[in-house]
């Protein structure tokens, strides 16, 4: 599906590019949309790559190289989480760029600076859940400016994610499934 999105949004690209070709006003920019679905298509590659190839492969149920753990600065040979992992990530990127911002959140959060803080976010994520396979796009007001903001879903993609997560203490829900949405991923647009 993924990729279907990432083609059509190739094709208005290119139509755009058209449209600028047979003398129409120049379009603004990237659409909000394609910017923020070609960033989740980077985000959603990664995040799944190291969960299956790092996390999975050198973990417990792999060759037992590495701890992936919460604590993990505690261990020699400690991972960080997946979830860690993405959030290092975005951290690294708030501090290149505020064109944007990203991170995961769960209407089911291990770790409650994990759930959403807006009533935009609130929406997007319990949509999604509700929704498998469909992404949420909207605006919303914070402070002076407007963003949009897309929630895309975050599905356990390995039992890696949902043995962590069913087993682990602070977790309020503890049957996930793979292939199920655990959460979102939620990238904001100033506008």
């Amino acid at each position: 599906m993924m990729k279907k999105v990432i083609a059509v949004s190739a094709l208005a690209a290119a139509a755009a590019a058209t449209l600028v070709g047979c003398g129409e006003e120049k379009a603004a920019g990237i659409e909000p949309k394609i910017y923020t679905d070609s960033l989740f298509a980077v985000m959603k590659a990664d995040r799944t790559n190291y969960t299956k190839l790092i996390i999975k492969r050198l973990g417990p149920a792999g060759a037992g190289a590495i701890k992936p753990d919460e604590h993990w600065k505690e261990y020699d040979n400690g991972a960080l989480l997946p979830a860690q992992m993405f959030r290092a990530g975005a951290e690294a990127v708030s501090e290149m760029t505020d064109d944007f911002t990203y991170s995961l959140q769960s209407i089911w959060p291990i770790n409650s600076q994990n759930a959403p803080k807006s009533p935009v976010e609130k929406e997007g994520l319990e949509y999604i859940a509700a929704n498998p396979g469909e992404n949420f796009y909207g605006t919303e007001q914070l402070g002076d400016v407007t963003y949009f903001t897309a929630v895309y879903p975050d599905v356990a993609v390995s039992d890696a994610c949902t043995i962590c997560h069913n087993e682990h203490k602070d977790s309020p829900r503890t049957d996930f499934k793979v292939g199920e949405v655990m959460g979102g991923v939620v990238i904001r647009v100033p506008m």
